[in-house]
């Protein structure tokens, strides 16, 4: 649809799960008025963006057309609207800011998933924390040349009738550097499907397992040294913020955790996969032969069985027994020898699958030839860098995510910033135990719901109060104590972390979203709609207790199918799964009705031109006995 003749609006299904309506505006349609609406920008909001910042130019026409389409839709109602807009991060702020200067009837939520500021000081390898209260924020953002963009989001901030973010960490964090106490917390949720059998992610992690295990032949051929049956898959992936994302800490962690493996004589043997995209010219040649090296070995085996095959058929329609001795030939055994000797290997296996643009100041390959893990034969803990996002139409590790994510182990995510954590809430949901942190949204949400997080598969690593170095013990710990563990414990171990998707899932967190959303609609038609101010209370939501019994020791586990560890043969007590989720579902508290507190009045600062231009003069919020009117 062309409006005017000069703007390009697209209306239609977004192609996700429930098909939701969408407008698409095509901001390129109506670049020719930029300078005119960063003048006018300027004008009202004393905020400039510069030429060259490419993001917030395109963040100033979206926000002009956001609030065009809302003006006009507004203008069209045959009655008064009461419509509610929610914004997400700074580059949608400013349609926000327009929204209030221009007193369109629209109630406006902002919603920070991570502050701009906080990331980039952390990127700075700043004491980020410690500090947080002591930052001139208005210096900081000019020092990274990211003011323009630092005003925008606190304008966006500071504007809206309700201010939320998605942890409680994040909020502490908006507090100091957007000056502003967020009214209320969102958290990030998931889709979660059931499956109709209670245990059919054990079979996908089992599948998902085998497709992993298969690379891992061909990438280690000629150095099969151990035991895939007992081999820990684990990873850690994201965007490649090498100390923010928590590799670092990993890394010395993994170096710990391959001396104790050692020196405690351990048959396990770690595999650690790093999936950070960074920049690559292509894969590695030596990684591509491991996995051409595999495939021809599984063809020689079809061969020499097809063979063999055909002999013992043969020897039952006569009646006879086969003769073992005869039953591979001379050639059968030249096959195998060749298919021997193409396995030989004069080099380690590869840490990195890909070539490296930026090879020597790589960090995470800086790190491994520091701390000295090389995949060597000797080593307990290898590791597996994919400077690349997985797909299943790879040449090399053909798995999408999701298929990935099943097949591993555990997931380590030690993150120094991480605002909420879609990776380790994405493990709980599939079942997959899961180390996060206590600077973590997740890992904060996770601590105030559940009493023993760790029985339940989730790790809660303190960053927060220890030095690097105690933390860094502590992830050792839990890395060892997790190989530690038999087959049967973490069979019971992915069960109960499973059973926790019920917290994440939408159908629970879209709540906090519907509160924020009555609260705006309080605050900017108090004629019209009342919100009833409640006191906060000191459990609110799920509450998951201690387990009625902790995952049994290896000597007193029962077997969870035929084939289990050695460490299993001595069982005297039997655990019964259904019975333990029965026992949690009994303990779980009921949701209670969200508790606010009015923390709408915006505080003063020399940069909030749009609060001294009279922008953020929200209604005041009334509260009444009654319910909603809608």
């Amino acid at each position: 649809i062309k409006v005017r003749g000069c703007i390009s609006v697209y209306f239609g299904r977004w192609l996700i799960e429930g098909s939701p309506y969408v407008i698409l505006i095509d901001v390129a349609f109506t670049a020719w008025s930029l300078d005119t609406w960063k003048s006018e920008l300027w004008d009202l909001c004393d905020i400039g963006v510069p030429w060259f910042d490419r993001e917030a130019n395109d963040a100033v026409l979206f926000g002009f057309l956001t609030v065009w389409l809302l003006g006009e839709y507004a203008a069209q109602c045959d009655e008064p609207p009461h419509i509610v807009a929610h914004f997400h991060e700074w580059l949608a702020g400013l349609g926000l800011v327009l929204c209030r200067q221009r007193q369109l009837p629209v109630a406006t939520v902002f919603t920070t998933h991570a502050t701009l500021l906080g990331r980039y000081l952390c990127a700075g390898n700043v004491d980020f924390y410690n500090k947080l209260a002591d930052f001139n924020v208005e210096k900081e953002a000019g020092d990274r040349q990211i003011y323009h963009r630092y005003c925008l989001e606190r304008a966006a901030a500071h504007c809206a009738h309700v201010f939320t973010t998605v942890s409680q960490i994040t909020a502490i964090e908006a507090e100091h550097l957007l000056k502003r106490k967020p009214d209320i917390v969102t958290p990030n949720g998931l889709n979660v499907k059931k499956f109709s059998a209670v245990h059919e992610f054990q079979n996908l992690h089992a599948q998902s397992k085998n497709r992993i295990q298969e690379f891992v032949r061909g990438h280690f051929y000629g150095h099969m040294d151990f035991n895939l049956d007992k081999c820990l898959f684990l990873f850690i992936a994201g965007r490649y913020e090498f100390s923010n994302k928590g590799a670092d800490i990993f890394l010395e962690a993994l170096a710990r955790l391959n001396y104790l493996l050692r020196v405690n004589h351990s048959d396990v043997t770690v595999i650690a996969f790093f999936i950070m995209p960074a920049r690559t010219n292509n894969f590695n040649v030596e990684t591509l032969k491991g996995q051409a090296v595999r495939k021809q070995l599984w063809d020689t085996a079809q061969t020499v069985k097809e063979r063999f095959g055909k002999k013992l058929y043969e020897s039952l329609l006569v009646g006879q027994l086969p003769d073992v001795s005869k039953m591979l030939d001379k050639e059968d055994f030249t096959i195998m020898k060749r298919a021997i000797f193409a396995t030989q290997r004069q080099c380690q296996p590869p840490v990195c699958t890909h070539n490296m643009l930026e090879d020597s100041s790589d960090p995470i390959l800086n790190c491994v030839r520091r701390i000295g893990l090389f995949n060597s034969s000797s080593d307990r803990v290898k590791i597996i860098f994919h400077p690349e996002f997985l797909s299943s139409t790879s040449p090399l590790l053909p798995m999408d995510y999701e298929e990935f994510v099943r097949g591993c182990h555990l997931g380590v995510f030690p993150s120094y910033y991480e605002p909420w954590g879609y990776t380790p809430a994405e493990c709980t949901v599939m079942g997959i135990p899961s180390i996060s942190t206590n600077l973590s949204g997740f890992g904060c949400f996770m601590e105030e719901h559940i009493a023993d997080p760790s029985a339940y598969g989730i790790y809660i690593l303190d960053r927060r109060f220890r030095g690097v170095d105690e933390s860094c013990n502590q992830l050792t710990s839990f890395l060892f104590q997790f190989c530690k563990q038999s087959r049967r414990q973490r069979i019971i171990q992915r069960n109960r972390t499973e059973r926790l998707s019920d917290l994440l899932d939408w159908r629970y967190l879209g709540r906090y979203y519907i509160s924020a959303r009555h609260m705006a609609l309080a605050k900017a038609f108090p004629d019209t709609f009342m919100y009833e101010l409640q006191e906060p209370t000191s459990a609110s939501g799920f509450r998951y207790p201690r387990p009625a019994s902790v995952p049994p020791s290896p000597a007193l586990s029962r077997h969870s199918s035929p084939h289990h560890s050695e460490a299993e043969d001595n069982d005297d007590e039997r655990y019964d799964e259904d019975l333990e989720a029965e026992k949690d579902r009994v303990n779980i508290r009921q949701p209670y009705t969200l508790p606010f507190k009015n923390n709408c009045t915006s505080s003063a600062s020399g940069v909030d031109a749009a609060a001294r231009k009279g922008l953020n003069d929200s209604p005041t919020w009334k509260t009444n006995q009654g319910c909603w009117i809608l």
